[in-house]
């Protein structure tokens, strides 16, 4: 896990033992993970209007200025689980528009994350792909950010597309693709070139899981997204094939463990000489300053 989802679960996991609290939405996008929150006693819900608990916990994806002030108004205290990199975005989206230059995200425009980087900006232009550019009108000065769990390429590929489709528009562009994500999407390409087949474990709305499947089949054919270690099919794999295993960044550490289990399993009831290998990602550990809110 990411060390933002770490501390989103943190927070509260340490408020459902204090009593009763709602999550505004999905803290992270992982069954697992919601399902072992929802068994704490936390509650989900999408919606400020039913929540009945006095406590509210803000998602680690963010969300817009208006809305946290609808949750202060609504007379509730709220806690906010924000990654701190969701927070950076935030306020280089915000000094972009205050330095007048109109607000382009690149993302997903319905994830949770986008829909809170443009919620105080409702002129904002949100672009994925190279034809979302085609549809924008010119601006004489562009302020261009990232969803945090974009690939880089893809990002600095559409700035250049930007830049190429107004070239009289003067286009800034602040990084805002996170740190975990970063390396993640170069650890993955890197052992997909080693892998017969890589699996990739994630929540099915993962954002920056379903990236990580889509950079490892850039390099290996045969690439399974899956959420639990009882999704895996041996009929996969072959007895010699190296395996691949890589996760999502909001994936906890034991449904990894049981997925690696599962497969070495496989391995020992191969008939072949040479069983698979199994070849999991190793990231160095992240050190990075919290952020404020």
């Amino acid at each position: 896990m990411c060390f933002g989802v770490r501390d989103a679960l943190a927070l509260a996991e340490a408020e459902a033992a204090r009593g009763p609290a709602t999550i505004l939405g999905q803290l992270v996008h992982n069954e697992h993970v919601l399902a072992r929150l929802r068994a704490q006693g936390l509650r989900l819900e999408t919606d400020l209007a039913v929540v009945t608990t006095e406590t509210v916990v803000v998602t680690a994806h963010g969300t817009s200025d208006r809305h946290r002030e609808e949750i202060r108004a609504s007379g509730r205290r709220m806690l906010d689980a924000t990654c701190p990199l969701v927070h950076v975005a935030h306020r280089a989206l915000g000094d972009l528009v205050r330095r007048g230059y109109h607000p382009v995200v690149i993302g997903q425009r319905d994830h949770v994350e986008v829909r809170g980087l443009t919620g105080d900006h409702p002129q904002c232009d949100v672009i994925l792909h190279e034809s979302d550019v085609d549809r924008m009108a010119p601006r004489d000065r562009f302020g261009v950010v990232s969803q945090t769990t974009q690939p880089l390429d893809r990002v600095r590929t559409l700035v250049d597309v930007l830049r190429r489709r107004f070239p009289q528009s003067e286009v800034v562009f602040r990084d805002t693709v996170c740190l975990p994500t970063k390396q993640r999407q170069s650890a993955a390409e890197s052992l997909a070139r080693r892998s017969d087949v890589v699996v990739v474990l994630g929540g099915a709305h993962s954002n920056n899981t379903r990236e990580l499947v889509a950079t490892c089949l850039r390099s290996c054919a045969r690439v399974h997204h899956i959420q639990t270690a009882a999704d895996l099919d041996p009929e996969w794999f072959r007895p010699t094939d190296t395996v691949g295993l890589t996760a999502g960044t909001s994936t906890p550490d034991d449904l990894i463990r049981s997925v690696e289990e599962r497969l070495q399993a496989f391995a020992r009831r191969s008939v072949a000489s040479e069983p698979l290998s199994l070849s999991p990602i190793l990231l160095p550990p992240v050190s990075l300053p919290v952020a404020s809110a």
